[in-house]
């Protein structure tokens, strides 16, 4: 129960890796407000599950000018948040020099803007009790960039340095900020890979397997107990050692 009376902010936690943090945390001692763009079919299901220690806010982040009054309203709910997993996110995948303003565009708005304007509500209220981990969703691509997902990378890299500027500004006031780099994680987002290219990927993988979505949960679990107090402005990879 390393969790235990913890309250807990996770975006995009309707299905995946965010669902899986979730389900982590919660059983971890957790109080969780998941957030996602709907509600799920099986709230009622889920909440129980979490013996009421599940709560819903239902929030499309591409709409930016909402973020702020609904994230406001979430900590004044919970009375502020120890922990905040930005995990929601998004892939638009093209070459370069085919990639639409749109496919641009939203990817930058969900992954990057979003994350940051919720961290920066949210960090406000754990700057205040001078406590609190702030956990972001990177990935391996925002470090090593990837053909096709310019857009992506884009995002990904300028979320680690948010991390690593955030980290500094509120390190002071007792709030930690890190990040998780993901590498081939099974996944809604992964399941559209072909066969061919999956298997190319893992042969590249020294531990020779992609990364279970609990893998991830794990490292965020770390990052968000006691375990990492004396760890701040770090980018941790969940690959495999694919890029050791």
């Amino acid at each position: 129960m390393r969790l235990e009376n913890k309250k807990a902010l996770i975006t995009g936690a309707l299905r995946g890796i965010g669902k899986t943090i979730t389900d982590l945390f919660i059983a971890e001692g957790a109080e969780v407000w998941g957030l996602d763009y709907k509600t799920p079919e099986d709230l009622s299901d889920r909440v129980s599950a979490a013996k009421g220690k599940l709560h819903w806010v239902q929030l499309d982040l591409s709409k930016t000018a909402e973020i702020d009054g609904v994230i406001e309203s979430a900590v004044k709910e919970a009375d502020g948040f120890d922990i905040l997993v930005n995990n929601a996110g998004i892939t638009k995948d093209n070459l370069s020099f085919r990639m639409s303003l749109e496919e641009w565009q939203k990817v930058l708005d969900i992954n990057l803007s979003a994350a940051f304007f919720v961290a920066r509500t949210v960090a406000r209220d754990m700057i205040r009790k001078r406590t609190g981990s702030i956990i972001n969703m990177a990935s391996v691509v925002g470090i090593h960039g990837n053909g096709g997902q310019a857009n992506y990378s884009a995002s990904k890299a300028g979320l680690i340095g948010v991390t690593k500027s955030l980290a500094n500004e509120v390190a002071s006031r007792g709030v930690r900020v890190n990040a998780l780099a993901p590498g081939y994680i099974e996944s809604d987002m992964t399941a559209a890979v072909p066969e061919e290219a999956r298997k190319k990927m893992t042969e590249v993988i020294p531990m020779k397997r992609t990364g279970k979505q609990e893998d991830v949960a794990r490292a965020a679990l770390f990052f968000a107990s006691d375990d990492s107090s004396y760890i701040t402005g770090q980018v941790l990879p969940v690959d495999g050692g694919m890029y050791f």
